[in-house]
């Protein structure tokens, strides 16, 4: 009896030490308007490693077909991404290994028969960096960081 009690408060407390409130969580939306039709620019962008490129670095499927779920693409030698979710124009990626629980999501919309609305979403959980009291200053880098790429991305979803 002992042991299951034991056992009980040692999951409690793991539970409890690994619960996060929803204050922890960030979310940074990010957005553009493309000058493309979504099929047309989507076409141009959604190709999972092309991240490589936008970020002037390395990329590579290591497990899985790209653009399929579950597909896992290491970004630079050293970021490893899995992914977790696709539709016709979008998809979502998690860090598996990161503690900080890191998201993101590409999607493209249309606007129109014209033009379309590029968003990348970004959400992690600011409560696990290592500097939980810089989470001002890790939004605004994320921020400028992925403001940088969604121009980049913009641009290649435009290019003729």
């Amino acid at each position: 009896m002992k042991t299951i009690a034991a056992l009980a408060a040692a999951a409690a407390a793991l539970g409890a030490a690994g619960t996060a409130s929803a204050a922890d969580f960030v979310r940074i939306p990010l957005e553009t308007t493309v000058n493309a039709p979504a099929d047309v620019a989507w076409k141009k962008i959604s190709g999972y490693c092309a991240i490589g490129a936008w970020f002037k670095t390395t990329c590579e499927i290591t497990s899985g077909k790209d653009g399929e779920v579950g597909a896992v693409r290491v970004i630079a030698g050293r970021i490893t991404e899995l992914l977790v979710a696709s539709t016709a124009w979008s998809y979502t990626y998690s860090q598996p290994k990161s503690p900080i629980d890191y998201h993101g999501t590409l999607e493209i919309r249309p606007i129109d028969k014209k033009t379309s609305k590029l968003l990348y979403t970004l959400v992690y959980d600011a409560a696990a960096l290592p500097d939980p009291s810089k989470k001002d200053a890790d939004i605004a880098n994320r921020t400028k960081q992925f403001t940088g790429l969604l121009a980049t991305i913009k641009a290649q979803a435009e290019a003729k």
